[in-house]
């Protein structure tokens, strides 16, 4: 197949996306397909022919890894070279139109709101993941605890604040306040007093002018991917650091993940029949992975839907898959294949 791998983008995680795309994009060529690689704000400047692109297995963009600050995104609009603002760079559609399937390797923003699935899907561009109802809804932090709570999935007790809303009545400590619609960690604190709080919310505002603040469920944090109907083994996450915060997710080392989770055979039915039902509430399909955390009590509070799961060399999913005998490149080939029957 002809497979466009569309990455980078303007998040505060496209040094994450385009680490993940890289790597894809190696897995699915030694699969046997002819695989383009190219990001999604960038584009392709020079005259185009997208045939030729695929027969040569182009890559359109370098990857130097993810470091441990989050990208300058202003820095990044100025290497554009047409200037425009435009968030879809010259030939991508043209590109993805002539692949077989686009392999969406973003995080956050417009690759993962919704709103680039939606525009593919008016193109009649297949790609992979979650269409743009289930990515939309998932996004948003504050819609998906909403509809958590009313089907009854166990979350964590939280508001919405806005901007300019007042957040004198919050009076629960600790507490975890994190921007409604980002991801990889970034702009997340933890507050344990009104002071505290107060920085955490002028932080977080400084990346969306809606943001979550929740109780702060002490336990231990896991993750579950989904494969279509398949529910992979809980992940346990220990960071070293001893918050697993941006630096803590991409720089190898900082955090010690244990899959199959040292769980009992309770827990580990309680976070799979979990994630199976986020899933089904978020309309997601194809494949995303479930976030967790466990308390002592053996309670699993679900705390968001990752639609598009990273797969950089120290992301989750992919060691998930390997636990159930799936290597990265078996497992980039079954996402397109479920993307594919979605």
């Amino acid at each position: 197949m002809n497979i466009a791998v569309l990455t980078g983008g303007l998040s505060t995680e496209r040094d994450v996306a385009i680490t993940s795309g890289a790597k894809i994009s190696t897995a699915l060529r030694e699969k046997g397909h002819n695989v383009v690689l190219i990001d999604v704000f960038m584009g392709y400047e020079k005259e185009c022919t997208p045939e030729k692109l695929f027969s040569d297995n182009a890559d359109l963009i370098d990857c130097n890894g993810v470091s441990e600050n989050i990208p300058d995104i202003n820095a990044v609009k100025a290497e554009r070279e047409d200037k425009s603002d435009c968030f879809l760079g010259k030939n991508v559609i043209e590109i993805c139109r002539c692949a077989d399937i686009t392999f969406f390797a973003l995080h956050g923003g417009e690759g993962e709101n919704g709103k680039l699935q939606a525009t593919f899907d008016i193109l009649g561009i297949k790609y992979t993941g979650a269409d743009f109802l289930g990515a939309a809804l998932a996004m948003d932090k504050g819609i998906t605890k909403a509809l958590f709570e009313q089907h009854k999935i166990l979350t964590p007790k939280g508001e919405i604040f806005n901007k300019y809303d007042s957040t004198q009545d919050w009076n629960y400590f600790p507490c975890v306040i994190k921007p409604c619609s980002g991801g990889s960690s970034v702009g997340i604190s933890k507050a344990e007093n009104r002071e505290q709080f107060e920085k955490a919310l002028a932080d977080a505002f400084k990346y969306e002018d809606s943001i979550v603040v929740e109780q702060f469920i002490n336990g231990r944090e896991f993750s579950v991917g989904i494969l279509g109907n398949e529910v992979l083994p809980p992940i346990e996450i220990i960071p070293t650091t001893g918050f697993y915060d941006y630096k803590s997710k991409y720089q190898a080392g900082l955090t010690i993940e244990e899959c199959p989770a040292k769980i009992t055979k309770r827990e580990d039915k309680t976070l799979r029949e979990s994630a199976l039902k986020a899933f089904k509430v978020l309309h997601l399909n194809a494949y995303a992975r479930i976030d967790f955390i466990l308390d002592e009590n053996g309670d699993a509070y679900c705390l968001e839907a990752n639609t598009l799961p990273g797969m950089t060399p120290t992301s989750l999913l992919p060691q998930e898959a390997e636990a159930v005998g799936m290597d990265y490149n078996e497992l980039c080939e079954k996402i397109v294949e479920l993307s594919l029957n979605k």
